[in-house]
C-alpha cells in the first residue's frame, strides 16, 4: 500500500498519543492574537453528498454485473470500497506515514445518502451501513443532540421540474425512509443537486424540515431581520456564506437555509485541496472574517465521492482536516442542527427560482440543450434532452391519472397510500406488505385484488424512478444513466397496459422517434436496442429458472431477484452429453420418446407443438446467472487449454533454460505460454487459505526470469483478500511463530510486485486488536524465555509493512 505524498511531512505525534502538537503557529498570519474566549463563535461544517445513481435492474431489483467495475461486481461495491467503507474508519498517520488513530468521519461531518443508495449498503455491507448509522449516534453525542445525518428527497429527481404530488411523494418518502433508519425525525433534507424552487421549500417547511443547503449562487437578496433594511443584491454569489438565513415562503412558512463557500467546497472537489489535509484545515480556518464575536460558520458542501473515489486517500486528508480543527483554538467543529440551535438567522433571504449547484442555466441540464455536458466532442449535441422530458411527462400524467382511477376502488385515499407505500419498498418482506395493504386496501381483498393494489403502487414508484437526475446530466441518451431510466419508463408501460388493456408503447415510441441521439437515429432506435430487449415477465423469468435447472441437481426453488421460483415436476433424462429436463409429465413423455431416438427433428417438433414461439436460450438468463452458466459450460474446454499449456511449458522449460543462458529473449509462443502458467499459479497461491510465503517467493524468480506480464488488476483484488485473511490467522493464534513468520513473507512478496492491492480491511483488523495482541505476548513471557521478545519483534515488523505503529502504549513488560 503506498501513501499519499502529503504524508510524509504531517506533524509528529508524541509517542502513547494522537493529540498533535499545537497548530497555533500555522495561523498567525490568519487570526490576530487573542484569548481563547474570542473565537468561542467560530464554527466549521463539511457536509458530504453520498450519491449514486440507481443501478438495479428495474424488474429484478438487483445490480446485475457491471464489467467496467472490473476487479469489483458493479460500480456500488467498488465505490463502497473505494469511498463509503474507507470514510468510517480513516486513517490518520504519524510523520512515518504509520496509521496512528482510526476516524469514523461520518461522525464529524455533515452528510447525507441517498436512500437508494443506504438500502443497497444494508443488503451488501451491512457493516459499512451500521458503521453509518452508528456515526449519527456518535454526532448527537457531540453535537448536542443533533444528529449529522441529513434526509433526501427520495431518488434524486430535479424537485422543480416534478409535478407538485411527485414533490411531496419525494420528500415523505425521503423523512419516512430517514426514521425507519436513524430512529428519528431528521431536522434537514438535501434537495438533489441543491435544485430549488418556493413550491419545493414550502413543501419541506410543510413536512417539518428545518433547513436545507443551497450554493451561494442560488441567492437573489438578503437583508437584515427586524430592521426597515433595503434588499441587498446577492447576485453571483455575493452572499456571506458563513451564517444562517431564514427563506420567508408565501404560505406564511418558513425555512433556515445554509449557502456553502462555493470557493473552498470548488477547490476541494476539482482542485488540489485534498492533497493535503492540514492545508485543507488551513483554507477553512482560514475563510473567518475578523471580527472575533460574530457567530460564523465557515462550511462547504461536496459530493460525498470526492473523499475517496473521485480523489483517492481523500478521507484521509479529511480526516487529518478535522483532526487538525478540534486540536485548534480558534474554532470548533459543528454540524447545520447544532449551529441553527445557538445561532438563529438574523437574516433573512428571497431565491433565485429554478437554480441548482451544477449547470450555470439553472436547471436547463435536466430539460435543454444549455451547453452544460461532460465530454469534449464539439460534434455532439443535447437536443434530446428537451423532447425526452416530453416523452416521460406524458408517461407520468397518463400513470396518475390511471393509479388514481384504479386505484380508488380499493383504497378511499390512493395518495396517502401512495405515500405509505415507502413502508413496503423500504422492506419487501410478504408480512410488511400484508399489514400495509391491511391498512390501505380496506376490507379482505382476494390474492388477485392485492397483487393489482401493489402493480399500480409500483408503476408509481418507477413513474418517479424514470426521472433520476443522471438521466440528463450527461451528453447522449444512449449513455448507461438514461437507459436506466428508460427502463424504468418501461416498467411503467408494462404495468400500465396491465390496466388498460391497449399499447401505450406505440404512443410512448412514437414519442422517442423525434428525440435526437449522437449515436443511433433517434431515441426509439435506442429503446428497441438497449431497453426493450432487457424488459422482464413472468415467462422470462421460468425460462431463467428452467435453462438454470439444466445445471442443478432436481432443484426445488430459487429466488430470482425479486421473484421466487418453485419447482412443481422435475422430469429428467440424459444421453451422453445431451440432458432433457421437463416440468411437466404429460409433455415430457412425449418427448422423451424422441429423445431416446436421438431425433432431433422430432424434439423440435414436439417443442413447436407445445410451446408454439416461445423459445428462450442462455442469452435469455440474467446476466449473473448467464456468465456462470457459460464458464461452466466451459470449464472442460478451459481445463484442456490449461492442461496443454503447462504441458507445453513443462515440456520445454530445459529448452527456456538454455535460451536463458545464451542470453536469447523467449520466442513468442513460449512467452505466451509462460506468461499464463506463472499467471495462473500465482492466483491459486493467492486463493489458498495457507498461502505459503515461500512459494510465493519462488513463483515471483519465475516472473522476474521470464519477465512475466502481470495480471495486476485480479492479482490485486486475490493479495487484498489473501492478507485479510493472513492478518485475521495471526490475531487468532499471535503466539504460532510459524503464522507470523509466513504472513511478514507473503507481505514482502506482494510488495515486491509493486501491485496497488487495498489493506484497508487487514489494517483495521490488525490496528483494533494490537493492544490485545501485545498482551497476550506478554503473558508468555517466562523468565528466561526470549521467545515473546523474538515474536514482539516480529509482530513489529508486521505492524511496520502494514502501516501500522505498535510503538504506542506497548506493555512495560515486552519493551
Amino acid at each position: 500500500m503506498r501513501f499519499p505524498a502529503w504524508t510524509s511531512g504531517l506533524p509528529k505525534i508524541r509517542r502513547g498519543s494522537v493529540r498533535l502538537i499545537s497548530l497555533q503557529r500555522n495561523f498567525k498570519a490568519e487570526y490576530c492574537p487573542g484569548s481563547r474566549s474570542s473565537f468561542m463563535h467560530r464554527y466549521i461544517c463539511i457536509h458530504g453528498h453520498f450519491y449514486q445513481p440507481l443501478r438495479e435492474n428495474p424488474w429484478l431489483e438487483e445490480i446485475e454485473v457491471q464489467d467496467s467495475a472490473f476487479p469489483y461486481h458493479d460500480w456500488n461495491h467498488r465505490i463502497t470500497a473505494e469511498c463509503y467503507a474507507p470514510n468510517t474508519a480513516a486513517r490518520i498517520v504519524d510523520a512515518g506515514g504509520r496509521i496512528s488513530e482510526l476516524v469514523n468521519n461520518y461522525s464529524k461531518i455533515s452528510f447525507n445518502f441517498g436512500p437508494t443508495l443506504l438500502g443497497w449498503i444494508e443488503r451488501h455491507r451491512p457493516d459499512v451501513y451500521e458503521a453509518i448509522l452508528g456515526a449519527d449516534r456518535l454526532s448527537m453525542e457531540r453535537y448536542s443532540g443533533h444528529g449529522s445525518a441529513m434526509a433526501q428527497a427520495y431518488n434524486h429527481l430535479i424537485m422543480p421540474l416534478a409535478s407538485k404530488r411527485d414533490k411531496i411523494t419525494q420528500v415523505r418518502w425521503g423523512i419516512a425512509d430517514f426514521r425507519m433508519r436513524f430512529g428519528r425525525n431528521p431536522e434537514g433534507m438535501w434537495l438533489p443537486e441543491t435544485a430549488v424552487d418556493e413550491e419545493t421549500l414550502d413543501i419541506l417547511a410543510d413536512q417539518g424540515i428545518k433547513f436545507t443547503i443551497l450554493a451561494p449562487t442560488q441567492a437573489k437578496r438578503f437583508r437584515r431581520l427586524g430592521k426597515a433594511e433595503t434588499w441587498q443584491d446577492a447576485s453571483y454569489g455575493q452572499i456571506d456564506p458563513k451564517t444562517a438565513y431564514v427563506c420567508r415562503l408565501s404560505s406564511g412558512r418558513a425555512i433556515a437555509l445554509f449557502f456553502y463557500d462555493g470557493a473552498i467546497a470548488h477547490e476541494v472537489a476539482f482542485g488540489s485541496l485534498l492533497m493535503n489535509g492540514e492545508r485543507f484545515a488551513g483554507r477553512l480556518l482560514g475563510a473567518f472574517s475578523e471580527d472575533p464575536n460574530r457567530a460564523q460558520v465557515v462550511h462547504i458542501a461536496t459530493d460525498g465521492e470526492t473523499y475517496g473515489h473521485h480523489h483517492r486517500y481523500g478521507e484521509m486528508a479529511l480526516a487529518y482536516c478535522l483532526h487538525v480543527v478540534e486540536s485548534h483554538e480558534g474554532a470548533k467543529l459543528t454540524n447545520y442542527g447544532e449551529f441553527l440551535e445557538n445561532h438563529p438567522p438574523e437574516f433573512e433571504v428571497e431565491i433565485l427560482e429554478n437554480t441548482s449547484w451544477s449547470c450555470a442555466h439553472g436547471i436547463e441540464r435536466w430539460r435543454s440543450n444549455c451547453g452544460c455536458r461532460v465530454s469534449h466532442r464539439p460534434e455532439w449535441t443535447q437536443e434530446w434532452r428537451k423532447p425526452l422530458r416530453t416523452a416521460v411527462d406524458w408517461l407520468r400524467d397518463l400513470a396518475a391519472g390511471l393509479y388514481e382511477f384504479e386505484a380508488a376502488k380499493y383504497t378511499e385515499k390512493p395518495w396517502e397510500a401512495c405515500e405509505a407505500y415507502i413502508e413496503v419498498i423500504s422492506d419487501r418482506a410478504r408480512v410488511r406488505a400484508e399489514r400495509f395493504l391491511e391498512a390501505h386496501a380496506g376490507r379482505t381483498r382476494s390474492a388477485e385484488e392485492k397483487v393489482r393494489v401493489l402493480k399500480l403502487l409500483e408503476m408509481q414508484r418507477h413513474a418517479m424512478l424514470m426521472y433520476t437526475s443522471c438521466g440528463w446530466f450527461f451528453d447522449e441518451i444512449s449513455g448507461i444513466e438514461t437507459v436506466q431510466n428508460l427502463q424504468h419508463a418501461d416498467r411503467v408501460l408494462q404495468l400500465a397496459e396491465e390496466f388498460t388493456h391497449e399499447s401505450l408503447e406505440a404512443t410512448f415510441l412514437s414519442l422517442l422517434e423525434v428525440v435526437p441521439s449522437n449515436r443511433y437515429r433517434n431515441g426509439k432506435e435506442v429503446y428497441e436496442q438497449l431497453v426493450r430487449p432487457n424488459r422482464v415477465d413472468l415467462f422470462r423469468v421460468a425460462a431463467h429458472h428452467a435453462i438454470s435447472s439444466l445445471f442443478q441437481r432436481r432443484p426445488s426453488q430459487a429466488t430470482i431477484g425479486q421473484y421466487e421460483a418453485h419447482t412443481r415436476c422435475f422430469e429428467q433424462e440424459e444421453a451422453g452429453r445431451l440432458k432433457l429436463i421437463a416440468g411437466l409429465k404429460t409433455i415430457f413423455e412425449e418427448l422423451r420418446i424422441a429423445f431416446r431416438k436421438s431425433s432431433v427433428s422430432q424434439l423440435v417438433r414436439t417443442m413447436d407443438k407445445h410451446f408454439g414461439n416461445h423459445s428462450y436460450h442462455i442469452s435469455d438468463l440474467f446476466k449473473d446467472r448467464q456468465r456462470e452458466i457459460i464458464n461452466r459450460v466451459l470449464e472442460a474446454d478451459y481445463a484442456q487449454i490449461e492442461s496443454s499449456y503447462r504441458q507445453t511449458y513443462e515440456n520445454n522449460y530445459p529448452l527456456m533454460c538454455y535460451l536463458e543462458s545464451l542470453g536469447m529473449p523467449l520466442p513468442k509462443p513460449l512467452s505466451v505460454v509462460a506468461n499464463h502458467i506463472v499467471n495462473l499459479n500465482l492466483k491459486s497461491e493467492l486463493k489458498r487459505s495457507d498461502t505459503n510465503g515461500t512459494d510465493l517467493e519462488a513463483l515471483t524468480r519465475e516472473v522476474e526470469r521470464w519477465s512475466i506480464d502481470l495480471d495486476r488488476k485480479n492479482l490485486a483484488f486475490l493479495a487484498s483478500s489473501c492478507v485479510k485473511r493472513l492478518v485475521r490467522q495471526v490475531i487468532e493464534k499471535p503466539e504460532s511463530v510459524r503464522l507470523l513468520e509466513n504472513t511478514v513473507r507473503v507481505l514482502e512478496v506482494l510488495r515486491s510486485w509493486q501491485l496497488d492491492f487495498n489493506l484497508w480491511e487487514a489494517q483495521n483488523e490488525f490496528f483494533l486488536k494490537r493492544r490485545q495482541l501485545l498482551d497476550r505476548l506478554a503473558s508468555m513471557k517466562g523468565p528466561e524465555d526470549g521467545a515473546a521478545s523474538n515474536q514482539m519483534q516480529m509482530l513489529r515488523r508486521l505492524g511496520h509493512m502494514l502501516c501500522i505503529n505498535l510503538d504506542i502504549d506497548i506493555p512495560k513488560e515486552i519493551v
